[in-house]
């Protein structure tokens, strides 16, 4: 199936596993089995969720080649990096590990001064990328959200396979949707708007708690125009995101993978820091009221 029809669905952005300060490879084997067991669409190692900012470059490279070797579903690597060099270097070992497609941001700490700077930037990537890119707005992590106007100037690259948009704006995102072409991808990233944006018009989700419950978000979006998707998102997705939006999502995720023991261990690396006690309970209880909500 062409890797745009599959990222239709729902693309599951991996967490990275720890043991001892190294990357866990045994408990992200279980994590794949566990998403591709209850039809997740594509995985996106090395994102936001999966603390790509706290790997090393090997270890990035690492992760890549073992989701690869791991899964039978497309692979989007991440590759974000605040230079056209690095980015390009990220892509080239996400091709040679056998990823499908890369994911990138603007660049981060010193932000664009206008809009067409981050047009520059991502067309100069596009230009010499060795797999077709999605587009990743997240100015909470970046400092800028990607302009419209710069997400319309560049739809049309033929590298360029769409955008996800983890703003939470979802005014920006409607916009996104109507000044864009239609074979676009416009992915949402919120996983409380998912359901709301796939009756607009959305092409799919790429949603940190579907390392979670991969069932009820691939539910959501299959059922997303009609009562059920309006239930799921309403009874299940969205107070899972309320009881994890505080502790943010890397550490949130964990502990919710953990609560339903499919990894062993909620380790992050700092400057993240474990959810506590009392946050991880609160988490747990809405997992569990997400699954009694599926099962309904």
């Amino acid at each position: 199936m062409d890797i745009r029809e599959r990222l239709r669905g729902i693309t599951c952005p991996l967490v990275t596993p720890f043991d001892d300060g190294t990357v866990d490879t045994d408990e992200l084997t279980a994590l794949i089995d566990h998403l591709e067991s209850r039809s997740i669409d594509a995985l996106f190692p090395a994102g936001t969720t999966g603390e790509f900012a706290s790997l090393s470059r090997a270890e990035r490279r690492l992760l890549v080649e073992h989701v690869v070797d791991r899964s039978s579903v497309p692979v989007l690597a991440g590759a974000s990096a605040t230079d056209v060099e690095s980015v390009l270097e990220a892509i080239d070992a996400s091709a040679v590990a056998g990823a499908d497609a890369a994911v990138i941001t603007p660049p981060y700490f010193h932000t664009a001064n206008a809009p067409r700077g981050n047009q520059r930037f991502f067309e100069r990537v596009a230009d010499h990328s060795a797999l077709p890119l999605l587009v990743y707005n997240i100015p909470a992590c970046t400092g800028q959200r990607i302009a419209p106007e710069t997400v319309e100037a560049i739809a049309g690259h033929d590298r360029i396979l769409g955008l996800k948009d983890s703003s939470g704006d979802l005014e920006y995102f409607l916009s996104i949707l109507a000044r864009t072409p239609a074979d676009f991808l416009v992915l949402q990233g919120y996983d409380s708007l998912l359901v709301p944006s796939i009756r607009m018009g959305a092409d799919g989700g790429v949603n940190a708690l579907s390392n979670v419950l991969p069932e009820v978000y691939g539910t959501a979006i299959e059922r997303g125009r009609d009562e059920r998707g309006r239930e799921l998102q309403e009874n299940a997705i969205s107070p899972l995101f309320e009881s994890c939006a505080e502790f943010g999502f890397a550490p949130a995720t964990k502990t919710a993978l953990a609560h339903r023991d499919v990894v062993s261990s909620a380790r992050v690396r700092p400057p993240l820091v474990p959810v506590d006690g009392d946050g991880a309970a609160q988490i747990g209880t809405a997992v569990d009221r997400a699954l009694e909500e599926f099962a309904e």
